[in-house]
């Protein structure tokens, strides 16, 4: 743009600035929101002045940009989930200390297990699924009873494993 166009918007805003500041004021709740309003509406208007003919007052014309920038900004600020301040909500949430006793339990049950034959892994792990014993003697090929005589076993074996 030439300067003297510039010069000319420059005297133009500065002279209606207010407008501008009324629809920051009307579409925003702080202080951070209303300078970044104003500046988007400074911009569209900068960008789009090349194109005022000057069929309406200066003023008229702001208006309308004004207005059409700041409600495109609100409608798409509606489009975003709202979120809260974390720290104006901390004294509201109840903080337990993680506890990690069973996660370690079941590393040291995963490590005892690991130790087993194929069959007897096999076993445990039907066994933790809440298989009875009649699935669990199907699932393997062996009987009932020798599931049964095998899960014994298997659980003197993790109970040496994990108590030495």
């Amino acid at each position: 743009m030439n300067s003297e166009l510039e010069h000319r918007f420059v005297t133009e805003l500065e002279n209606n600035q207010n407008i501008v500041h009324k629809v920051c004021t009307l579409y925003t709740n702080d202080r951070d929101s209303h300078n970044d309003l104003f500046q988007e509406i400074t911009i569209q208007l900068w960008k789009a002045y090349p194109k005022f003919r000057g069929d309406a007052k200066f003023s008229t014309w702001m208006y309308r940009v004004a207005l059409n920038t700041a409600i495109t900004l609100y409608r798409k600020s509606k489009r975003r989930v709202q979120t809260q301040d974390y720290d104006s909500v901390i004294f509201k949430i109840k903080a337990d200390e993680y506890d990690d006793t069973q996660e370690r339990q079941l590393k040291l049950m995963y490590k005892a297990v690991k130790q087993l034959g194929d069959i007897d892994k096999a076993l445990v792990f039907l066994y933790l699924e809440d298989k009875d014993y009649s699935e669990i003697a199907e699932t393997l090929g062996i009987t009932e009873v020798n599931a049964r005589v095998k899960m014994n076993r298997v659980k003197n074996k993790l109970r040496t494993i994990l108590n030495p």
